[in-house]
């Protein structure tokens, strides 16, 4: 799918690496750590294409890759402390290995690395929407810390979290490949709505594998979401739909964790009341509407490559 932008990827790869340095050798020891463990860099991969698609190939679209990488990962080290996470991709999670202290302090050098990167090019416009989608991303982790362990939380609550949290930035990275291409207004917000309904979409599927994943093919543990305290799309339907669930989510949300027995009678709750099937519906509805907003771009290689990318959101496992 993303075939090709394959060099420039790795050249964010490259970059990460570069202005990872530092004289504190920690930091770089840690930074390659976190390198070494993969992802699927769709944040990046998606600013890279749609600046291709927009006509633009060339350093800036590296650059600006590279500095979505830098939050994004700033991001995964603080809310790994936050959710006393012990494992991140299938390994110790990095304050697992080094501590909280430096972790903490870790992620507040990635985020203002980033921003150092972004200052680079002078593009202002670009550094005013990657500080909006940032300061969107932690209001998000601290209203979503009011709402741990409210059993109560709305739909609308929730998705208010993922917005936040997820999809703001996905609407960023493709706001920025038009905007760094040749695009009208439009056409940029556009991949705004584009970037924004994937978002939601891969947020949605991300929750639904704490029901229907494996934990060596996810990498965490299944189940964590709830025994965490964080209500998801599959529960919050499951509890309007059957009072009897509210007693295992409220003990697992009060003990911190569930027995085998009773996470095989929540399955079997959610596979009787279709909240998975319900929830996966939901994630389809935004998938549609991301191809949707690509309608205003012509037909080429990269909006075909755009146009499989909620699909692959769809599909994933880990």
């Amino acid at each position: 799918m993303f075939e090709p932008i394959r060099e420039d990827l790795v050249e964010v790869e490259r970059e990460f690496t570069r202005h990872v340095q530092s004289q504190v050798p920690l930091i770089p020891t840690i930074g390659t750590y976190i390198q070494s463990g993969g992802g699927k860099r769709v944040r990046p991969a998606l600013l890279l294409m749609t600046a291709r698609m927009t006509g633009y190939q060339g350093p800036l679209a590296v650059m600006y890759a590279s500095v979505v990488e830098f939050i994004h990962t700033a991001t995964l080290v603080h809310d790994d402390i936050i959710d006393e996470a012990e494992t991140r991709r299938g390994r110790q999670a990095v304050h697992s290995r080094w501590g909280n202290d430096v972790t903490v302090l870790l992620g507040d050098f990635l985020y203002i690395k980033s921003m150092s990167m972004a200052l680079t090019p002078d593009r202002l416009d670009l550094v005013r929407l990657l500080c909006d989608v940032t300061l969107r991303m932690i209001e998000g982790e601290i209203y979503q810390l009011t709402k741990n362990g409210v059993v109560e939380l709305s739909e609308e609550e929730h998705f208010d979290i993922i917005r936040r949290k997820t999809a703001y930035l996905f609407a960023g990275c493709a706001r920025i490949g038009g905007m760094i291409g040749t695009t009208t207004p439009e056409q940029q917000d556009a991949l705004w709505d584009y970037g924004f309904n994937i978002g939601m979409a891969f947020q949605i599927v991300d929750d639904l594998l704490d029901f229907t994943g494996e934990e060596q093919v996810i990498g965490k543990p299944v189940g964590g979401d709830l025994r965490e305290g964080k209500m998801t799309l599959p529960i919050i339907h499951l509890l309007q739909r059957d009072p009897r669930a509210e007693r295992i989510v409220r003990d697992t949300v009060a003990s911190g964790s569930i027995s085998l027995e009773d996470w095989r009678e929540l399955r079997r709750m959610l596979t009787e009341h279709g909240g998975v099937d319900y929830a996966y519906g939901v994630a389809l509805d935004f998938v549609a509407r991301a191809k949707a907003a690509l309608r205003l771009f012509p037909q080429s290689a990269e909006r075909d490559a755009l146009e499989l990318l909620p699909d692959y959101v769809l599909a994933r496992d880990r």
